[in-house]
């Protein structure tokens, strides 16, 4: 459903911050007429411009207006601190600030922008490219529930939203946000094994994908997986086969410490 009347500023629009313009205009949650972008880079500006008409802001200070109530801030964390010094003395009293900068937590968006500001903090994936994140979100400083499904709906037109506990973020950085780049690892050797198995590789790619594809939406339906798993594995055949390997090489195993191992890092790097 369009949202006529929130009006919204997004600082930085990198291929994260362009995805959610992307989104928020052809899901219809946003009018272009409504929403302003501002980044350093005027061609990224120009081509968002031209191809979704959002409006375009020449500085920082000016991106934020009276009407402005909601500031996504979509910059990297090394930069978000200064991006948040110059934002404080800009803000209304009742703009909803929403961060997805890794590691920065809530605690150091109000620091930052007054203990009275409403923060919420985003952790999407990359798949916001195509409209298929899966975006965790927590609230903070003064922000309440109503600012949080304000949050949903922004990050639904690119996906897909869960709301935890802060303290849980660093395992969904982990789990979700790193999440796509082990399974490119996976798709990788599975598209080497079918090319070793004498496929061309363009076949071998494109039964990789769809069978990743396939495999997402029929876990999207509900059922375990372990029921899905069973559901594809017959007595005495090829699958089982496979994953008798799998289970001796300790594949399951070797995932877990992997989402553990990043997980470990995010904290490492909140704590910094």
């Amino acid at each position: 459903m369009k949202n006529d009347k929130l009006k919204m500023a997004i600082i930085g629009v990198g291929n994260m911050g362009a995805a959610i313009v992307r989104g928020l205009i052809l899901s219809s949650v946003m009018e272009p007429d409504n929403v302003i972008i501002f980044d350093p880079d005027k061609d990224k500006m120009a081509r968002l411009n031209s191809e979704f008409g959002v409006a375009v802001s020449d500085s920082l200070n000016s991106v934020v207006g009276h009407d402005i109530g909601v500031i996504l801030v979509a910059v990297k964390p090394q930069i978000i601190f200064g991006v948040l010094d110059s934002l404080s003395s800009l803000l209304r009293q009742d703009s909803l600030v929403i961060s997805i900068a890794a590691g920065i937590s809530t605690s150091q968006l109000i620091t930052r922008l007054g203990n009275d500001k409403r923060v919420i903090r985003a952790m999407p994936n990359a798949a916001a490219m195509v409209g298929q994140s899966a975006t965790a979100l927590c609230k903070g400083g003064a922000a309440n529930d109503e600012d949080l499904e304000t949050a949903k709906e922004l990050f639904n037109a690119v996906g897909s939203t869960v709301c935890v506990d802060e303290k849980a973020l660093n395992a969904v950085t982990a789990l979700s946000g790193g999440g796509p780049g082990y399974l490119f690892a996976v798709m990788e050797a599975m598209s080497d094994a079918g090319v070793l198995l004498g496929l061309p590789r363009d076949v071998a790619r494109k039964l990789t994908v769809q069978t990743f594809s396939g495999a997402a939406a029929m876990a999207a339906q509900g059922k375990s997986f372990s029921d899905l798993k069973d559901m594809i594995t017959s007595p005495g055949g090829t699958t089982i086969s496979g994953l008798k390997i799998m289970e001796k090489a300790g594949t399951r195993g070797v995932f877990m410490e992997t989402i553990a191992a990043a997980a470990c890092r995010a904290d490492d790097l909140s704590r910094q």
